[in-house]
C-alpha cells in the first residue's frame, strides 16, 4: 500500500511519537510511506533522520484553507492509496477536505477525549471512512458528539519497551539532578497546561514533605502555567523539594531511575506518558480520568484515585514511599503488560487491517 500521513502538530510529543512508530512498523512490513508535515515541526527532524520520506507544507491551524489547496495538490501528484490524517490543527478537517477533492479514502485518528460542539464533531469527520480512537475514553466521546458507531474503531497507543532494556547510569542521573541516594524521587512529564493536573501534584507532594523529607519531585515540561505552577511551589515552600526541568528529549534514558511516576491528568486520551513509565517498570499514579484507566489498571500497574483530589493522591504516594514492594511489583507488572498488550507490532497490524478494509470496501 501507498499511505500518506499528515501530521502538522508543531511539537515532538506523544502524538507524534506514535505517528513515527506507526510508519517504521509499516515500512518494515513492506508498505510505502509519505509523511506530510510543516517544515518547523517536532516532527520533522525526528523523521528525516529515520529516513522516513518527508514532504513539508505549512500549516498555521484549522482555518488555513491554502493549506488544504497545498495539501490536495500533492495528493493529486503523488496519488497514494490512502490518508491517514493523525492530529487536529488542520490535519483533520482541512486534511480530510484536501483528500476529499481528489477522492482519496481518508481515515483520522483522535488522541484527545475533550468534548466539541455536535455540528463541529459533525463537520469534522464527515470526509472519513474510519475514525480511530486511542481509547475507549475517546471513543465514547466520539459516539456521544454523533460519530457513527460503524464508522469508528479503536486502535490503542504503543509503547517501545526496547528502549527500556538496557539499565540506566542512575548514579549520572542523581547527580544531573542534584539528588541524594535515599531520595525517593518522583517524576511528571507534560505540558504544563491546566488538564494536566500539576497543581493537585504540587499540593500533595507538599502534604507529605514534611512526614518525608526525602521526596522530590522532577516537572518535565513546558507550556504557560509555567510561571503560575513555580509560584504555587514557592508558596508552598517546595524550593528544595521540587524541580522545573523543561523539556527534554532524553527522558527515556533515564526514566527507570526514578522511584515513581506521576500523571495526574485531569483529561486523557491514553496517557501515552503512563504508558512509557510503565514501560519502564515504574508504578504509576494518577486521577482515574479519560483514558488513564485503560493505561494504569488500578492495584496492578499503580495507583488511581478521583479526579482533583490531592489528598487522595498523597495518599496513594505515601502509599508506595512506605511499600517499596509494592512498587516494584506495580513496575514489573507494569512493565509486563506494556510488552504483551501496547506493543507496536499489534498497532501497526491492527492499521493495516484497517486500511485494507477501507480499500477493499468492507467498511
Amino acid at each position: 500500500m501507498k499511505i500518506l500521513h499528515v501530521e502538522t502538530g508543531r511539537h515532538f510529543l506523544g502524538g507524534p511519537q506514535q505517528v513515527i512508530y506507526l510508519i517504521k512498523a509499516l515500512r518494515e512490513r513492506g508498505h510505502d510511506n509519505t509523511l506530510v508535515c510543516p517544515p518547523e515541526s517536532g516532527i520533522n527532524n525526528v523523521a528525516r533522520e529515520a529516513g522516513i520520506r518527508v514532504q513539508n507544507l505549512f500549516c498555521a491551524g484549522d482555518l488555513d484553507l491554502p493549506f488544504a489547496y497545498r495539501l490536495s495538490q500533492y495528493l493529486k501528484e503523488v496519488s497514494p492509496d490512502i490518508v491517514h490524517c493523525h492530529s487536529r490543527r488542520g490535519a483533520d478537517i482541512l486534511g480530510g477536505l484536501a483528500a476529499s477533492f481528489v477522492d482519496i479514502p481518508t481515515v483520522v485518528s483522535r488522541r484527545v477525549d475533550n468534548t466539541e460542539m455536535r455540528l463541529i464533531a459533525a463537520l469534522r469527520y464527515r470526509p472519513f471512512k474510519k475514525v480511530i480512537a486511542i481509547s475507549n475514553a475517546v471513543a465514547e466521546v466520539l459516539l456521544d458528539r454523533g460519530v457513527d458507531a460503524e464508522r469508528l474503531t479503536i486502535i490503542r497507543d504503543a509503547v517501545d519497551t526496547t528502549v527500556f532494556d538496557k539499565a540506566p547510569d542512575c548514579d549520572a542521573f542523581r547527580k544531573e539532578f542534584s539528588l541524594a541516594a535515599n531520595d525517593f524521587v518522583i517524576a511528571a512529564a507534560g505540558q504544563l497546561i491546566p488538564r494536566k493536573g500539576h497543581q493537585y501534584l504540587l499540593q500533595a507532594v507538599a502534604e507529605l514533605r514534611g512526614r518525608y523529607p526525602q521526596i522530590k519531585l522532577v516537572l518535565f515540561g513546558d507550556g504557560f502555567l509555567n510561571n503560575e505552577l513555580r509560584a504555587q511551589a514557592a508558596t508552598l515552600e517546595l524550593g528544595d523539594t521540587v524541580q522545573f526541568s523543561g523539556f527534554r528529549d532524553d527522558i527515556d534514558a533515564f526514566l527507570a531511575c526514578f522511584d515513581l511516576f506521576a500523571h495526574p491528568a485531569l483529561a486523557e486520551g491514553l496517557g501515552v506518558a503512563a504508558l512509557k513509565a510503565s514501560a519502564a517498570s515504574l508504578p504509576v499514579v494518577g486521577f482515574a480520568a479519560g483514558g488513564m484507566a485503560e493505561a494504569v489498571l488500578h492495584d496492578k500497574t499503580g495507583l488511581l484515585v478521583a479526579p482533583e483530589d490531592a489528598g487522595a493522591l498523597a495518599a496513594a504516594i505515601r502509599r508506595l514511599i512506605d511499600d517499596p514492594g509494592l512498587g516494584r511489583q506495580l513496575g514489573e507488572a507494569g512493565r509486563h503488560r506494556m510488552q504483551s498488550e501496547f506493543s507496536i507490532d499489534e498497532m501497526a497490524d491492527k492499521h493495516v487491517a484497517l486500511y485494507e478494509s477501507v480499500l477493499s470496501g468492507r467498511t
